[in-house]
């Protein structure tokens, strides 16, 4: 299949992907159904996952056939033209999550097909149903060759053999740190190319002079989407000592608007909530105080499946609790006071991850500075939430993963950039 497809035009290419969007608006409904089946989520939000997805499709194949342009540079003496052309690798192995369980497979496959490649994937055992999915609907567009995009029913020790194959030239990867580790190591010995996504433990800079009650909806609304399992999720909310107060006050009221079912749902399983309640305890025992939430708080009616974690707000949270120095992948939001600006920067930087980041401040300048220039992370914002999108590059920094997913950057990364020169 991969031979066949490299050869078809790019544009064509494109275009041919670029039909997927509207299956996806016309199952939208029926994913959202599945998603919340499979991993817990919400209806609303699983179905807003799946329209986010035809809009990457879309925006792919206005700007795709662009990126993979050839790009002339300066020609040698003596020759007639030199330029730069992207060609694809081969087959590429995604090793997939359960937390965006269709858009973290479309936003990495849509693009790599797109510049000429096929793609093997091996999906989360918790969603091989939404998987079915990705491959039914990639598999039913005309002009797509059968088996360019296959999904593999196999678990984790299978992985190593898949890689090995001599056709598979790439593998990309969504998950955590050690599962990253892992592959990334295995790729290198292998000399594969390898891009992973792993965990945040992302630091929100709350600035004396910034609006509280935007700072606390952007902190709130975003650590409880999807239960709080989201990588680029607000894990520590960094708060100028002067105003910690008030935004701890404006955190909980908004936190108690809420509602289950709707604005958050459970956990994916109960080992899950098992293991955020014991990091929760851990930073309650280490003299963190508990706001809202907490290990205790009551089930809903109706909720039996041993998976639901209140969301909680912990504050007085410093370095060396758990709630600072891990990943917390719930609805936990952990609030730490800086003496300074200075302060807050360097709590914020104090973790081995560096994958979003926000700062929040009325003075759009120093804010636009510190988000640039002093917080370690592959994305940082003013004044909102950090969240992805398919025109701006998605991607970490430190124990948080190498290479870009999204925009041109994630449609190079599986391609060779190869060096042309005519005489």
């Amino acid at each position: 299949a991969f031979q066949e497809w490299r050869r078809v035009p790019t544009v064509e290419r494109v275009a041919r992907i670029g039909a997927v969007a509207e299956g996806l608006r016309a199952r939208a409904d029926e994913v959202a159904a599945l998603m919340c089946q499979e991993m817990g989520k919400p209806v609303s939000q699983g179905k807003a996952e799946v329209l986010k997805c035809a809009h990457l499709v879309d925006w792919y194949a206005e700007h795709g056939a662009g990126f993979l342009k050839d790009v002339d540079y300066p020609t040698l003496p003596g020759f007639r033209k030199s330029y730069v052309s992207y060609q694809p690798l081969g087959v590429i192995l995604s090793i997939m999550p359960w937390n965006f369980p269709m858009w973290q497979v479309m936003r990495m496959s849509v693009p790599t097909i797109m510049a000429g490649n096929a793609v093997l994937l091996k999906h989360a055992p918790n969603c091989f149903g939404t998987a079915a999915v990705c491959e039914e609907l990639l598999q039913s567009l005309p002009g797509v060759p059968q088996g360019l995009f296959r999904s593999l029913v196999i678990d984790v020790p299978q992985i190593s053999n898949v890689l090995e194959h001599p056709l598979v030239q790439g593998v990309a990867l969504t998950g955590s740190e050690g599962a990253g580790r892992i592959i990334g190591a295995k790729a290198g010995g292998l000399l594969k190319k390898a891009v992973v996504e792993l965990g945040g433990s992302d630091a929100y800079a709350i600035l004396a002079d910034a609006d509280l009650d935007a700072a606390a909806a952007a902190v709130v609304n975003a650590r409880i989407l999807n239960g709080g399992q989201v990588c680029v999720a607000p894990k520590r909310a960094i708060v100028l000592k002067s105003v910690k107060a008030a935004f701890e006050q404006k955190v909980v009221e908004n936190l108690a608007q809420k509602k289950y079912g709707v604005d958050f749902g459970p956990l994916v399983h109960s080992k899950a909530r098992q293991e955020v309640a014991k990091q929760v305890a851990d930073t309650q025992a280490a003299g963190a105080k508990v706001l809202a939430g907490g290990v205790d708080a009551p089930i809903p009616d109706g909720e039996t499946g041993g998976a639901f974690f209140a969301p909680t707000v912990l504050t007085d949270v410093k370095p060396g609790m758990v709630a600072f120095d891990n990943e917390i992948f719930g609805p936990v939001i952990a609030i730490i006071e800086a003496e300074s600006e200075a302060h807050a920067i360097k709590l914020a930087n104090r973790s081995p991850y560096g994958l979003g980041g926000a700062v929040f401040t009325q003075d759009l300048e120093k804010g636009e500075r510190i988000a640039k220039s002093e917080i370690e992370c592959g994305m940082c914002f003013v004044n909102d939430f950090v969240r992805s999108d398919p025109s701006l590059p998605f991607g970490g920094v430190k124990n948080s993963g190498l290479g870009r997913e999204c925009a041109a950057f994630g449609m190079l990364e599986f391609v060779n950039v190869k060096t042309i020169c005519v005489k």
